[in-house]
């Protein structure tokens, strides 16, 4: 991911606003995110305070709800005390003069008596209420201070369900203009030279103009149709012509003003290299949509996709929201203060941190969100241990690989949306085999290729230690265990994959809170490195764990909102274009290019995992399934292969191509965490040696990655080819 925030002054915390614009731009889209939380738990929150409401003022003995208190009661228009025998006399003289009484009968007196009575004793119990509501109100009179904040709130909830779309779209223009002032798109590599900003920013000029365009047509089109456009639509078409049309104008003045840090020279294929994966999508599917099928609102009307999933994407701003707010604590240091005593040899320090990442991974909804958070402390530990840095990289890369598979992951609760035929619980449980299934592959294939296979320290002197190093880590989990019994206690609400992207930032907040409240420093991870000969940790360039100065509860949120911002501008808009790509392949009916006559389930699912495989390779996790969804997987149902299997299959495929060249979306997000200079200095040490070391940051999650996607593919088949499994 490039972010040119090294290009600064500002390098002491590239997650640090610098400008009023930034400054801004930081609240409004924390008060964004706050309002997504509240759109998230409004519903059970709100439902609370009608039952708090009832406690409170409700009276069970004069028959008293708060419902009837929620709005200030109406006295009765009816006239409380009447001449009923003047009524009577009336209502008679009426119905003697009505034309259709012939038709329908003359009631008598006596029925006409009974009617007015029978009103009457009605309006005196409207007016017994309404009398008995103001003295029950005057009674209380804290109801209607109560009755403000829970119909406000009410309001609020309603307001952000019914626009959760604009939110949405408020919130990705935002952090997509700041991502392109940054110059903080995903691509895979950062530009460096003029050459490199120059042809970044022609084609990101291109790119953007062709999705202005494509709102234009589109647009046009929903006015020449006759049919009138709702206003959320209408206020969604204004906000992309301002989006597009703005980063359509930035990108032009920075291709014309490059950055003052941008040096001399470079090469043509780097600087293609440099373009966002974004642009690439916009102009690809720009230049066919519109040129070759003669479909130039195609990529807006891919575009909507956004809107009919805003909930999905909503819950992974919040879930990227986490992971940041995660590299402000310091829960990941003091986990790994409870390993490091053991002094464990790399490979073995490192399947045990994969292990524990899987966890957070799951819970932070995304494999790249947890390597953007985590990535560069894993990195450091790995190597701090005697691992090679290339080794440490490929640590990083695959920390986010191994939990997309475990509860509760926002990946799998999209799938089980769109495919009817599936679980989420199913694909939990069979989730737990493959992630035992990868991570026992990276432990066995790690210790054969490691010089040193193990390496301990004493029990005796490490276990006092570790044990020691378990109180700090243990406020945290008890801030977790609380927020936690809030939820399911208070609101009735457990800690699920529907549930964890409006709890989790609570939890997060609640441990920024406590480690700002203890006035914790910020980690910063040690730069030592482990010294076999005198096998113990040598520092020679920091300090351990040197921390940077404590800078309070609002600094850390809002910084940690601030590198929100620039992940959702560069993550959500590469989702958006890859939903474009995968539309491109939907209308050109790719999966029609499969044949239909295999005999052969084998042969099937062999083609099946390619496809998915290069999916992954192309495309974010989201976009590619829904584009899987819609394409290949009626088909694969259609040559017999399991839905849970298929989804399997399609997880681990998916898992393999991010870490997959051409593209590998982990091992660039891996880069951004790390940071370019250490990569460039983890590939000028190995330049000497063999062809393993010099790409062991990409071949080894491929070694660990594509085994396992073969014994997903094919073990159950075989199994249940030779009768061991039905």
């Amino acid at each position: 991911m490039q972010d040119n925030h090294s290009h600064d002054a500002h390098k002491d915390d590239p997650g640090k606003p610098r400008n009023g614009f930034e400054w801004l731009s930081t609240i409004a889209i924390f008060f964004l995110l706050l309002l997504t939380l509240i759109i998230g738990t409004g519903e059970m929150i709100h439902g609370q305070l009608l039952r708090v409401g009832e406690q409170l003022y409700g009276d069970p003995d004069t028959g008293m709800q708060y419902s009837f208190l929620r709005a200030e009661p109406q006295q009765p228009s009816c006239e409380r005390n009447i001449d009923v025998d003047a009524a009577v006399q009336r209502q008679m003289a009426e119905n003697k003069n009505d034309e259709f009484a012939d038709f329908f009968g003359v009631a008598s007196e006596e029925e006409v008596r009974e009617s007015i009575l029978a009103g009457q004793q009605s309006c005196e119990e409207k007016h017994q209420f309404y009398d008995r509501t103001l003295q029950h109100m005057d009674a209380h009179p804290s109801v209607r201070t109560y009755r403000a904040f829970e119909t406000g709130f009410s309001w609020i909830v309603k307001f952000g369900t019914d626009h959760a779309s604009i939110v949405l779209m408020l919130m990705f223009a935002i952090s997509s203009v700041v991502a392109t002032l940054n110059i903080h798109h995903i691509g895979l590599r950062a530009p460096s030279t003029k050459l490199d900003y120059k042809v970044y920013g022609v084609a990101m000029v291109i790119g953007n103009a062709f999705l202005l365009s494509a709102t234009y047509f589109q647009y046009r089109s929903e006015l020449n149709s006759g049919l009138e456009i709702e206003t959320g639509l209408n206020i969604i078409y204004l906000i992309w012509f301002a989006l597009f049309g703005l980063l359509t104008l930035i990108s032009l003045v920075k291709l014309i003003r490059p950055p003052t840090s941008a040096t001399g020279g470079g090469r043509i294929g780097l600087a293609f290299l440099s373009v966002p994966l974004y642009a690439y999508m916009a102009i690809l599917t720009g230049i066919v949509f519109t040129f070759f099928m003669n479909y130039p609102m195609g990529q807006a009307i891919r575009l909507l996709k956004l809107i009919e999933f805003s909930s999905i994407f909503l819950s992974l701003s919040l879930f990227i929201w986490v992971g940041m707010l995660l590299k402000r604590t310091r829960v990941v240091d003091l986990f790994l203060n409870i390993l490091r005593p053991w002094n464990f040899a790399p490979e073995t320090l490192t399947w045990l941190i994969l292990l524990a990442a899987a966890l957070p991974t799951a819970y932070t909804g995304a494999s790249g969100i947890f390597v953007i958070a985590a990535g560069a402390i894993i990195y450091r530990e790995v190597w701090n241990a005697g691992g090679r840095r290339q080794y440490a990289i490929a640590a990083a890369a695959m920390s986010g690989s191994l939990g997309v598979v475990l509860r509760p992951c926002l990946l799998i609760v999209v799938i089980a949306s769109l495919n009817k035929q599936v679980k989420s619980d199913e694909l939990y449980h069979y989730g737990v085999w493959v992630f035992v299934l990868t991570s026992t592959l990276f432990l066995i294939i790690s210790l054969i290729l490691a010089k040193e296979k193990f390496r301990i320290a004493s029990p005796a002197v490490a276990f006092p230690n570790s044990a020691k190093a378990l109180v700090p880590v243990s406020p945290y989990i008890v801030i977790a265990i609380a927020v936690w019994a809030f939820y399911k206690f208070a609101l009735d609400t457990n800690l699920n994959e529907f549930t964890a992207q409006v709890i989790m930032p609570i939890i997060l907040l609640a441990m920024v809170l406590f480690d700002s409240l203890r006035k914790a420093p910020e980690p910063q991870p040690a730069t030592g490195h482990w010294d076999e000969s005198l096998q113990d940790y040598e520092h020679a360039n920091a300090p351990t764990h040197e921390p940077r100065e404590n800078i309070g509860f609002f600094k850390s949120v809002s910084f940690a909102t601030f590198e929100t911002i620039g992940h959702i501008g560069a993550l959500v808009i590469l989702m958006a274009l890859s939903v474009s790509v995968g539309g491109y392949l939907e209308m050109i009916k790719i999966m029609e290019m499969m044949p239909t006559d295999l005999n052969s389930i084998l042969m099937a699912l062999t083609m099946l995992a390619i496809l998915m495989v290069f999916v992954g390779m192309v495309m974010d996790p989201f976009g590619a399934v829904i584009l899987i969804s819609a394409t290949v997987a009626p088909v694969a149902y259609q040559y017999g292969i399991h839905p849970i299997h298929f989804w399997m299959i399609a997880l681990i495929s998916f898992e393999l191509g991010y870490v997959s060249p051409p593209v590998a979306l982990n091992q660039l997000l891996a880069r951004q965490s790390i940071g370019d200079a250490e990569v460039a200095e983890a590939d000028a040490e190995v330049r000497h040696m063999s062809f393993y070391y010099r790409f062991e940051r990409w071949l080894l999650p491929l070694m660990v990655m594509f085994p396992a996607m073969l014994i997903v593919t094919f073990m159950p088949y075989l199994l249940k080819l030779f009768g061991w499994y039905q």
